[in-house]
């Protein structure tokens, strides 16, 4: 495919157009500054008998019809409508009274986008009121920002793409998707399976896992393949694939069964060459991590060779006591050894500069160890991926399935993509960063690959972001325990030789009585002692590690703070020991919840 700098702005097909329903959806791109404001209204003429009957369908859409005829009536599109006026709330009114819904105002054009059935889109073109009814059409370009944000596309562009690397994925199942096979034999790339929720088989019947491996490891192939620049891929679309199921039906689960599939991911590492093990899901934090089973489940992955790629959660909107989100990391996340994703939002375009973090990705420090987490971020906002089809998440959101004519397919074509939200997506990509390393390196170990991606990560961001979900606007800021070392960035990862002789342990913040922290890094830590991995390259020269102080309220990335006075300063909530996170605070189960924040995500035009 075409390489593409990272700072080039990029307007995709699947993502772009937030109000556009995917079910029996034309395209999914709405036209922002990208479209053309020139754009005339010509319309055409065809002969009916011996009358010219004038058309105000769009010549493309009138073939869609054509195509629907012998479908149901009640087929839904998304259409733009331009008027002749600018519609007053009366011709909207009319549009609705159709069948219509308004899914936008496009004053600028005089329209909207509107979601209708075929017969009313054939009653709305008699109005004569309406000048042209269009599909919501596609621009070229890479169907996924996410590649092009982090740079997977540039490291593929120069051969990276995972072969010879084996990634197990411990979640809802895996089911058999011709992006996950070899585009030569046809063999499926899922070289094992197993479930260990009795009573089922390894399929995916919940929709979280598939998408998850998609993101790490399809290679678009139901979407044009390598010759389409529209494809939805994955970053490392070679990686072969552990399917380890842990989640039902409804996406929950239990320890157990996260604790025997890690066990298993250990038993079968030399067997099928797994070096990476992927946990997109995760549950409150009841212990210390030094007792939690989970915890100590990844640790011995962790030690017995495999890289632990961890999702941090999505209770960044929790202001439960005041907290802002902080100290909301879930577990196994909440483990130093592991490797745990925030989440950021691409805002639809390939350029990181415009990147803003989500409201809803868990914050650091974790609860009562207060561990320093996330250790990076990734794109996991409204991300394109492998659709399972009438799985419980494409039922409970169908308009976040994927129309085919975005990346060039047919409208009629079966769906094969859907998006979804959290930093379970942005785990993947991690996870496809990380086996783009070891495919450069196999030699490379766990604390290698973690603190090569931690030092490398992209550490340029503003000081603070307001965003607004719903009625609610609150004030994000890009500290160590939002964003850890920064936003993912492989060609830099890829393009980093320093060694490791220590471990890469995610340190400890430590708050004594008067309220003054020390970030603490463990003695055994590349962090703690080594000139190449010196603070100022990891954190910023502002960020200070190891035992010298910092105040509450003093600088430690670029001119935010660890925490403002409203948000976490002397909030005994996350430093107080009489209160226990899982029992007392918002603990509502026991199990693991694969970590998608309801497929909606944050707007991609958040200010």
């Amino acid at each position: 495919m075409k390489q593409k700098n990272r700072n080039e702005r990029s307007f995709t097909a699947n993502t772009v157009g937030r109000w556009t329903t995917l079910t029996a959806v034309l395209v999914v791109l709405l036209g922002t500054s990208s479209f053309g404001f020139g754009q005339g209204h010509s319309q055409s003429t065809r002969e009916k008998g011996n009358s010219s009957v004038r058309t105000t369908l769009s010549p493309e859409l009138s073939t869609i019809l054509a195509g629907l005829q012998n479908r149901s009536s009640n087929q839904r599109l998304d259409v733009i409508v331009q008027f002749k006026h600018s519609p007053s709330d009366s011709r909207i009114q009319t549009v609705k009274a159709l069948g219509g819904v308004s899914r936008h105002r496009l004053n600028v054009i005089r329209g909207g986008l509107f979601n209708l059935t075929v017969n009313g889109i054939r009653a709305l073109a008699k109005d004569p009121e309406v000048a042209y009814i269009s599909p919501n059409r596609s621009l070229n370009g890479a169907s996924d920002y996410t590649e092009a944000t982090v740079g997977a596309d540039v490291a593929q562009s120069y051969g990276w793409d995972g072969a010879g690397v084996t990634v197990a994925v411990i979640d809802s199942g895996i089911s058999n998707h011709p992006d996950l096979r070899d585009p030569v034999s046809g063999q499926s790339r899922v070289v094992y399976s197993e479930s260990f929720v009795p009573g089922t088989d390894a399929s995916d019947q919940y929709g979280h896992g598939t998408h998850v491996a998609g993101i790490l490891a399809g290679n678009g192939t139901q979407s044009g393949g390598p010759s389409n620049s529209s494809r939805i891929y994955g970053v490392a679309p070679s990686v072969k694939l552990v399917n380890l199921k842990v989640l039902d039906v409804n996406g929950r689960g239990q320890d157990s069964y996260v604790i025997a599939a890690l066990q298993r991911a250990v038993v079968l590492k030399d067997t099928y060459g797994i070096r990476i093990v992927n946990l997109s899901l995760g549950r409150p934090v009841f212990e210390s991590y030094t007792q939690d089973p989970l915890c100590q489940a990844v640790e011995a992955a962790w030690q017995a060779g495999l890289i632990v790629i961890v999702a941090a959660g999505n209770d960044g909107r929790r202001n439960t006591y005041g907290m802002h989100g902080y100290g909301t990391v879930a577990a196994p996340g909440n483990d130093p050894y592991v490797i745990t994703v925030g989440a950021m939002n691409a805002k639809n375009t390939a350029n990181p500069a415009d990147d803003v973090i989500t409201t809803y990705s868990s914050k650091g420090p974790t609860m009562l160890d207060h561990v320093v987490k996330p250790d990076l971020v990734a794109p996991g906002n409204r991300i394109a991926s492998l659709l399972v089809p009438r799985s419980t998440l494409d039922l409970k959101l169908p308009s976040n399935e994927v129309s085919p004519p975005s990346y060039g397919g047919n409208f009629w074509s079966p769906k094969s993509y859907f998006i979804l939200s959290g930093t379970s997506m942005a785990t993947p990509v991690v996870s496809g960063a990380a086996a783009l390393m070891l495919e450069q390196d196999s030699s490379l170990t766990p604390d290698l690959v973690k603190a090569r991606l931690m030092k490398t990560a992209d550490k340029v961001f503003p000081v603070s972001s307001r965003l607004t979900v719903g009625s609610i606007t609150d004030d994000y800021q890009y500290d160590i325990f939002t964003v850890g070392a920064g936003y993912l960035d492989i060609p830099g990862a890829l393009a980093n030789n320093d060694t490791v002789t220590g471990t890469a342990l995610s340190p400890i913040a430590v708050r004594d009585s008067s309220g003054t922290v020390s970030l603490v890094a463990d003695a055994s830590s590349v962090w703690s002692n080594s000139v190449i991995w010196g603070n100022s390259v990891i954190w910023e020269s502002s960020v200070i590690w190891g035992n010298a102080l910092v105040s509450g309220t003093s600088v430690i990335w670029g001119n935010s703070v660890v925490w403002g006075n409203a948000t976490l300063d002397g909030c005994s909530v996350i430093w107080g020991s009489s209160v226990i996170w899982g029992s007392t605070v918002g603990a509502t189960d026991a199990g693991n919840d694969a970590l998608s924040i309801d497929g909606g995500g944050d707007d991609d035009e958040l200010p």
